[in-house]
C-alpha cells in the first residue's frame, strides 16, 4: 500500500474514532461546559481532526488550534476555516522555538509524535499491534508562551501531543486556569513531571479520565501529592492512556 492510501485510510480511521460515534459531540459539550463558557479563549494543542475544537466552538469559545500533521491540517482547514472564531496554526509546540522532526504514522495518525524512539518502541510493545512511523518531516516549533503573547491567556488548554507534553509545559511560564494533559499508564514518571511543572507555576487540583470516556475517575478532585500517588499505583489492567485535568487553586507568590 503506497503512502497516499495509507494516509487516506489513517484519516478515515481517525474520523471513525472522533466523529462518527452517535451523540459524541453532545457528550463533549456537556463535559467541557464545566471548564468553558461563551467567549472564552481555548488552546487545542495537538488538535488532530479537531473534535475538541468543534465542541468548544459550539460552546461559544474562540479556539486556537495547533497541529503540525499535514493530513490533519487539510481536514481542519476544510472543516473550520470559514468560522471567525477558529484559528489554525500549522506548527508544533515545545520547550523553545526552533525546528523538530515529526514522526508520522500514516495508518495510525493519532500517534504521530515529536517524541523519542524509546516511547515509540513502548507503544509498539504495549499496544498489541505494530505501529509504523513511516514518514518524517521537519516542522516549526513554537511555545505556549508565544501563543499567549499573541492571543492571550486561555481559559482552557488541551495538550495531546503523544508523550511530548512535558516539553510543551516547559515552554509555559504563565498560569493557565484549567488544562488537560494526555498521559500514558506505562509512563507515570512523565505524568509526575508534568504535575510538578504545573505546580511550579501555581497550585492545582487534579482529576483524570481514561481513553475517550469523558468521565472523571474520582468523585472529588485531588491535590498534587494525592494525584501522584494514585497515578503511580494504577492497576496493571488500567486503560493505556487518558487525560489528566488540572484546575487552578492559587497562583505562586513569585508569579
Amino acid at each position: 500500500m503506497n503512502f497516499y492510501w495509507r494516509k487516506t485510510l489513517g484519516l478515515i480511521r481517525s474520523r471513525l474514532i472522533y466523529y462518527w460515534k452517535p451523540f459524541n459531540k453532545r457528550k463533549l459539550k456537556g463535559f467541557y461546559s464545566t471548564f468553558i463558557k461563551p467567549g472564552d479563549l481555548c488552546f487545542d494543542i495537538g488538535a488532530h481532526l479537531g473534535n475538541r475544537s468543534d465542541a468548544w466552538l459550539s460552546l461559544g469559545a474562540k479556539v486556537i488550534a495547533v497541529e503540525p500533521q499535514p493530513g490533519c491540517t487539510e481536514f481542519l482547514k476544510n472543516k473550520f476555516s470559514h468560522l471567525p472564531d477558529f484559528t489554525l496554526i500549522e506548527k508544533a509546540v515545545g520547550k523553545e522555538q526552533g525546528k523538530a522532526t515529526l514522526h508520522i504514522s500514516s495508518l495510525t495518525p493519532t500517534v504521530t509524535t515529536l517524541s523519542s524512539e524509546n516511547w515509540r518502541t513502548m507503544i509498539n510493545e504495549s499496544s498489541g499491534i505494530h505501529v509504523a512511523w513511516d514518514t518524517q518531516i521537519e516542522v516549526e516549533v513554537i511555545t505556549l508562551d508565544d501563543l499567549i503573547s499573541q492571543y492571550g491567556i486561555p481559559a482552557f488548554c488541551k495538550i495531546d501531543v503523544e508523550n511530548f507534553e512535558l516539553e510543551v509545559l516547559e515552554g509555559l511560564h504563565e498560569v493557565i486556569p484549567a488544562l488537560s494533559v494526555e498521559f500514558f499508564s506505562k509512563t507515570p514518571d512523565m505524568t509526575i513531571a508534568c504535575i510538578k511543572r504545573l505546580e511550579a507555576l501555581g497550585s492545582y487540583e487534579y482529576n483524570w479520565s481514561f481513553g475517550e470516556s469523558q468521565k472523571m475517575v474520582n468523585k472529588d478532585w485531588q491535590n498534587s501529592r494525592e494525584t501522584i500517588n494514585l497515578l503511580s499505583n494504577l492497576s496493571p489492567g488500567a486503560p493505556s492512556s487518558g487525560d489528566l485535568y488540572a484546575k487552578l487553586i492559587n497562583v505562586k507568590n513569585d508569579q
